[in-house]
């Protein structure tokens, strides 16, 4: 069978222009050409063809069945093309790795080390995405997750990265020395916490600790607990928090811990699928989370 010879790139470029808008002078603008120039690429093809590909009249410009056909071929060639471009342009990008946890964590912990992170492995670039839902990583829209759980997922590749606790923490400027100084205190609640299972609020404290007389239900609610530690920062009241996620706060001594006492947290671990889990960026994110979760003097 003899084998067609295909018009040139440029030309079969010019065809599929004009195709798209119908329109030989809107094509040549779009080509940065002249509509001469344009006219004579087709009239290329048609020769090579030995058809008309495009029929013009007073009305405009409309494919002929044969244009049709080489229309759908074109469309699907720079398509393609376009593809391996694109991938070719990837390819050549610095690695990015997407990471998906809540927007607590990223606010009171991850946001304060980026500049570490970023210092220690520049050619890593972050695209960090917050959401209070679970997201399927089997879908491969992120690559790794930070999860706040009770046990690791074993359909995933977990790494736990450090056990939470939940302490009462405040404003130095209140001043509490005693549990019974709660009495004299606003009380902050985050509400929907669903991990975990025994809920780290007021009355588990008043169940483990005291004091019995504590009206455990006043105060006031909040949805986020970092709106309800900003409020402690601000000397409004007291709220148990992740120990994680106060720790910076009582670094820099905007709150303080008044009472060694603690409940029970869950823990935080990063997840990736088992085909991801050896790729460079993703351990190089892992082993310096391990490093900089590590409670202090281990």
């Amino acid at each position: 069978m003899k084998r067609s010879h295909l018009p040139p790139l440029g030309a079969l470029r010019a065809f599929h222009a004009v195709a798209d808008c119908l329109s030989f002078k809107q094509a040549a603008e779009q080509l940065n050409v002249s509509a001469t120039a344009v006219s004579h690429q087709i009239r290329l093809i048609e020769t090579m063809l030995e058809c008309r590909v495009f029929e013009r009249n007073a009305q405009g410009v409309k494919l002929t069945e044969a244009g049709d056909l080489l229309y759908t071929g074109t469309q699907c060639a720079f398509e393609a093309l376009e593809k391996s471009v694109k991938k070719i342009e990837q390819a050549k990008q610095p690695p990015a790795l997407t990471i998906t946890t809540t927007s607590n964590f990223l606010t009171n912990w991850l946001v304060l080390r980026l500049e570490s992170f970023k210092a220690q492995f520049p050619e890593i670039d972050l695209h960090l995405h917050t959401s209070v839902k679970r997201v399927d990583l089997t879908q491969r829209t992120v690559d790794v997750a930070i999860r706040y759980r009770e046990t690791a997922e074993t359909d995933l590749h977990s790494t736990l990265l450090y056990e939470d606790q939940f302490i009462v923490v405040a404003s130095p400027t209140l001043a509490l020395k005693t549990l019974s100084d709660l009495h004299d205190t606003t009380l902050f609640h985050v509400e929907h916490r669903h991990v975990p299972a025994e809920r780290p609020d007021w009355k588990h404290w008043q169940q483990r600790y005291g004091p019995e007389s504590l009206n455990v239900s006043r105060g006031l609610y909040f949805s986020d607990e970092t709106h309800a530690l900003q409020a402690a920062v601000a000397g409004q009241g007291v709220v148990i928090a992740s120990k994680l996620l106060a720790e910076d706060l009582i670094k820099r001594r905007m709150l303080v811990a008044p009472f060694d006492f603690s409940l029970p947290g869950a823990n935080y671990y990063l997840v990736t699928r088992e085909d991801m889990a050896d790729r460079p960026d993703v351990v190089s994110l892992r082993e310096w989370m391990l490093k900089n979760m590590q409670p202090e003097g281990e």
